[in-house]
């Protein structure tokens, strides 16, 4: 069926609820072929069900699930066009005073290396793509200046594991999209958006928060790469 082969094969980490199901909701009204991945199978399946998307089974922390998620799909898609790595944990909330090290392995092992797992295990799929393109979802918090500038609400927060974790993720955007000049990868800052991530405390609604997601998730061949966005423009570092 040459229409399938022709639409762009999108796959969302996370996408059972927030910014990832409304991301996945957007790019299949723009006609993108998504698929809706989730560790949690019964809550993932509901969502594909619900929005007209393809369900895999994928916990970012799990390298064999990574992987089997990765020839689950090589299976029935040719290629992947986008990757968008969404998932991610805020963590436990404690003082700085009280955070461990396992607190921020436990956020790293999710927001930083499940990126790496992913984009490792998804390179050959998105490499038979004539567009690949990577979207990491981070985050204000992990801009050096936007956390240091008094005019901005990231400057009150004082958090140690989410921010490092969104920083790092910066800069494996930086340098990913330098490993791999044929791919757009860049990274996005959906702003403060009301999700299960903050209990529902964000300003945004997820639609202005995914928006920048869905945009860069659509960029064509002579788009940015090694940038960090928001609906603004360029974030700083």
């Amino acid at each position: 069926d040459h229409q399938v082969a022709d639409m762009t094969t999108t796959l969302i980490t996370g996408a059972n609820n927030g910014l990832g199901r409304e991301t996945a909701r957007a790019l299949l009204a723009d006609g993108h072929d998504v698929w809706i991945a989730a560790r949690d199978p019964d809550s993932g399946a509901t969502a594909a069900q619900e929005l007209g998307a393809r369900f895999v089974s994928l916990d970012v922390t799990d390298e064999a699930s990574v992987r089997a998620a990765a020839a689950h799909v090589a299976a029935q898609s040719d290629s992947l066009d986008v990757l968008i790595n969404n998932a991610g944990i805020s963590g436990r909330r404690a003082p700085v005073a009280e955070v461990t090290t396992e607190d921020m392995r436990a956020v790293f092992e999710t927001n930083v290396f499940g990126i790496v797992r992913v984009t490792r295990a998804f390179l050959d799929l998105l490499g038979r793509s004539p567009n690949p393109v990577i979207v990491n979802v981070s985050s204000g918090m992990g801009s050096l200046a936007v956390t240091r500038d008094p005019e901005r609400l990231e400057s009150t927060i004082v958090s140690l594991a989410y921010p490092a974790s969104k920083t790092a993720v910066n800069m494996l955007t930086s340098q990913y999209a330098k490993a791999f000049p044929g791919m757009r990868i860049n990274a996005v800052d959906p702003g403060h958006t009301a999700t299960d991530l903050n209990e529902h405390r964000g300003s945004k609604t997820v639609v202005e928060g995914a928006a920048i997601i869905v945009e860069m998730a659509q960029l064509n061949g002579d788009g940015p790469t090694g940038t960090f966005v928001d609906t603004q423009g360029t974030v700083a570092w």
